[in-house]
């Protein structure tokens, strides 16, 4: 089908994860940041050639404690 993205051109509009560089000393809030405009969708990337998909689990916990949790890890 027309619309439909291959597969290599899906790869090919992700950000590698391992492009992302997250500078430690600035505050959480910045950290977020600057993640989310390098990586462009925090939902949808890639390792090499690997697509990574994020969702979360249905828990108590909210998307933005998991992505604060996330970030002050790296």
């Amino acid at each position: 089908m027309a619309n439909e993205m291959s597969k290599k051109d899906l790869l090919d509009s992700l950000v590698d994860i391992r492009d992302v560089k997250i500078d430690r000393t600035l505050p959480v809030e910045e950290r977020m940041k600057s993640y989310v405009e390098q990586i462009k969708n925090p939902y949808l990337f890639k390792v090499g050639n690997t697509v990574v998909r994020v969702s979360y689990a249905n828990t108590q916990a909210t998307i933005n404690d998991n992505f604060v949790n996330l970030l002050a890890s790296l």
